[in-house]
């Protein structure tokens, strides 16, 4: 192997994947792009850590199930706190859900040797991003990332995008389940009855942006992108009845826990958003805007420069913004044509490594460098929690940042420490530290850090030593 072939084998396995497992440098050093992009080739299929979970469907008909009973318990009883109640009673019927989902979502992180697919996936499941801190995502944030966004991340954003959309977690998790367009069937009835936009706040009916404001925002054209508070409200109007199944009398629709579309809430007629009028179609009506989104340019610009941001560095080049987006709008949207301009962009294959390891990175990289693996579900995710980024727990639908400063403050260094001590003692003595850089890094851990290891008075300061090392922190 030369140097250079040892160095782009490394470079793939640590920036483009999630760390390098024993013998998988040698693996790749034949050909590490066509390694990359060889993950990406084929028909999606369903990992087997995946099997047996339960579906998104069956996790919101249970949460609509709990929240009935805790409803009708609270009505009943008196005395006690019914909203602590309520909301103990619903975590508790979804907390196994979630832990069964991000304990497979991580076992699979580990042992995948298609990392670079993964760490794809959890790229767009952040910018995707739904947050369990609202009770009702706690057992639906990992349906969203197995159901709508793996099968899609390599075909076209346009399909990545309609079915997040329209995924029952997104729909919920930014309320536009609770839309109701002003002149629609269902709003003409309430205006009789005095609720449409009534001072009562648990009484209002109206129209929600959260949904459309997050689609442009966030999702699509980005904060810059050239949209309008009156584009938010139109588009708002325009998915009004993108609904979940459910409900009871006249609301009573769709199995409950799908996505369904409540025409009886849709606001009707013609909408124009960013200068474009959009005849009234039921969901084809939002159907169409989102095709327009995803072609858009501004779009293409912006999730080239999340995407670059990701895997090359906080600031990337201008340059190279300008060709991930000309490669996608060249392609009308083809995630592939995407991906596999950046990896052959020669910004992605510097030998210094610019990003700065998340707390995800840095756990899942260390396990699969030392092959290991906790049974338990509680240890094998309270290294990420510890280190302060919980499985699908962004806070905000801006996802997590990705940016050194917002993960390197003396806190969040010290906890690295007091975890990669605590995993040394457990496994150091079994597993030489000089061993374990050649496997994890190869040629990119330096003379300096290999003196270090070789002068550390035992195998698992050694260990502590590499994990904290700066090659070891970057990728």
């Amino acid at each position: 192997m030369t140097a250079d072939a040892a160095t782009n084998a490394a470079i793939a396995a640590n920036r483009f994947g999630l760390g390098a497992k024993p013998g998988e440098l040698v693996a790749l050093a034949g050909d590490p792009r066509g390694w990359l992009i060889g993950q990406l080739a084929g028909p999606y299929r369903v990992p087997e850590q995946l099997a047996g979970l339960a579906s998104g469907r069956e996790v919101l008909a249970t949460y609509f199930a709990a929240r009935e009973a805790r409803e009708a318990a609270r009505k009943a009883a008196k005395g006690g706190d019914p909203v602590k109640e309520l909301v103990d009673g619903v975590r508790e019927q979804l907390l196994p859900h979630y832990l069964a989902q991000a304990a497979a979502r991580t076992r699979l992180a580990l042992a995948s040797p298609e990392s670079f697919r993964e760490r794809l996936v959890h790229f767009w499941s952040n910018h995707f991003a739904v947050s369990i801190d609202k009770p009702i995502c706690l057992g639906t944030a990992g349906a969203l990332e197995n159901e709508a966004i793996r099968p899609h991340i390599a075909g076209r954003f346009i399909d990545l995008l309609l079915a997040v959309e329209t995924h029952p977690a997104m729909v919920t998790y930014l309320d536009n389940q609770q839309s109701v367009g002003p002149n629609s069937e269902f709003a003409t009835r309430a205006h009789r009855r005095g609720h449409f936009q009534s001072a009562q706040p648990k009484n209002r009916i109206g129209l929600n942006e959260n949904l459309a404001r997050e689609i442009l925002e966030l999702h699509t054209l980005g904060v810059d992108g050239g949209y309008t508070q009156g584009d938010v409200t139109s588009f708002a109007q325009v998915i009004t009845g993108w609904s979940v199944g459910g409900g009871k009398g006249r609301l009573a629709e769709g199995e409950p826990g799908t996505f369904v579309f409540r025409r009886q809430v849709h606001e009707p007629g013609s909408k124009t958003v960013l200068g474009r009028r959009y005849a009234d179609g039921g969901f084809e009506q939002g159907e169409r805007v989102l095709n327009d989104l995803a072609r858009h340019p501004s779009t293409a610009r912006h999730l080239a420069t999340k995407l670059a941001r990701h895997f090359v560095s906080d600031e990337p080049s201008p340059a190279l913004v300008d060709r991930l987006a000309k490669a996608y709008s060249a392609s009308e949207g083809n995630l592939n044509a995407l991906y596999k301009a950046l990896v052959s962009a020669d910004e992605a294959w510097g030998v210094e490594s610019r990003k700065f390891k998340t707390p995800a990175d840095f756990v899942q990289s260390a396990f699969r460098a030392l092959e290991v693996e906790p049974k338990d579900t509680k240890k094998l995710l309270s290294g990420v929690e510890l280190l302060g980024q919980r499985n699908w727990s962004p806070g905000s639908p801006a996802g997590w940042p990705d940016r050194q400063a917002d993960w390197d403050g003396a806190d969040a260094l010290m906890k690295r420490v007091e975890w990669s001590v605590a995993l040394a003692e457990r496994v150091g003595n079994a597993h030489s530290a000089i061993a374990t850089a050649d496997v994890a890094l190869g040629p990119l851990a330096g003379e300096h850090t290999r003196t270090a290891l070789a002068r550390a008075s035992s195998g698992s300061q050694a260990l502590t030593l590499l994990l904290m090392s700066p090659e070891f922190q970057r990728r």
